[in-house]
């Protein structure tokens, strides 16, 4: 029997496990995992799957430790821990992939003012400066000289950030909307959060205490993105927004299958299978031609990835046409019962 955590978020990928075992006849029962009886809920479930999401109040305060707790346990579940621990923690991410000597683009974490005031005052510049957390390019700028670092610098040592910052998203959605990417209530509900925090971005409180930047790698006008569930890989090239360096989130996408070199996919089934990962989705830029990570995240909206032309298996074979990643991945925990 597999539990699933229902979403009604559209991007949410159990609505696709949900039909895929309906279509297959794979015993399923649905879970709310926000009711205190969680544990007895899946008391007949040798699986668990919960796509949990970065921007869900509830999801971030527990669903981490809720899903450790039962692999823990013996159950199977899905991301498991190696999957999932430094999801939307990029932090995690620098230590992980420096650790294991992966391609990382140089990174650079500060946790006292004074160690990264020295830094900066020998670093080259540009940079790019994160938060912790965020995706689609959410808390993410470039940094063009040494007086915006110190400057950053400073808020960081002091108030702090707010995790949703409102200029950069209402200059964000306005472009989406522009573009025909959003619609009009989407638009509203932007501006209202100028009065409003979003819950989760109170509930994380500020992010402070430590600055986080990256070597800003030049003439990239997109990034590569190539996702692997279990022995199987799929990818999209992201365009960047107009006149800016960031791709992540600018819904500018190309499907084509001769955007992806062979090298690229093959690193990324090789990364994969150090991580030991479930699903693990590998953000590139290159550098004079070599691929290099920028981050990485076991989740991604399922409905950007529906016109993806084909996939590639671990030998490199490519197959043509549409296919479903959200089978692979119930088929791939069904293996592990």
């Amino acid at each position: 029997m597999i539990g699933i955590v229902s979403h009604r978020n559209d991007q949410s990928f159990s609505k696709r496990w949900i039909e895929y075992c309906e279509n297959q006849c794979i015993k399923y029962k649905v879970i709310d995992c926000y009711k205190n009886d969680v544990i007895d809920q899946i008391k007949n479930c040798d699986i668990i799957m919960w796509h949990h999401h970065h921007m869900s109040p509830k999801d971030i305060l527990f669903a981490k430790q809720l899903l450790f707790s039962l692999e823990h346990s013996g159950k199977i579940v899905f991301p498991d821990f190696k999957t999932n621990w430094h999801f939307d923690d990029k932090l995690g991410q620098k230590y992980l992939l420096e650790s294991m000597g992966m391609p990382l683009v140089p990174s650079y974490i500060f946790y006292t003012k004074k160690e990264a005031y020295e830094w900066i005052s020998k670093a080259i510049f540009p940079k790019v400066f994160k938060l912790r957390r965020g995706a689609g390019s959410c808390n993410v700028s470039l940094i063009n000289n040494k007086r915006n670092a110190l400057k950053v610098l400073n808020i960081a040592f002091g108030k702090g950030f707010r995790q949703y910052r409102s200029f950069p998203v209402i200059k964000e959605q306005w472009r989406k909307y522009n573009l025909g990417l959003i619609d009009s209530t989407s638009m509203l509900k932007t501006f209202l959060r100028i009065v409003k925090e979003p819950e989760y971005s109170a509930n994380i409180g500020r992010e402070r205490g430590y600055v986080y930047f990256q070597d800003y790698i030049e003439n990239n006008d997109c990034d590569i993105r190539v996702i692997v569930i279990y022995e199987k890989a799929f990818a999209i090239k992201r365009i960047n927004r107009k006149n800016d360096f960031k791709a992540s989130g600018s819904g500018n996408i190309s499907y084509e299958k001769n955007n992806f070199n062979d090298a690229t996919i093959r690193l990324s089934f090789d990364l994969a299978k150090k991580l030991q990962t479930q699903c693990v989705a590998f953000d590139y830029v290159y550098q004079n031609e070599k691929p290099l990570v920028v981050e990485i995240s076991y989740g991604f909206s399922a409905e950007v990835y529906d016109p993806c032309v084909g996939y590639w298996d671990k030998n490199m074979n490519w197959y043509e046409g549409r296919f479903n990643p959200y089978a692979w991945m119930v088929d791939g925990l069904l293996k592990s019962v």
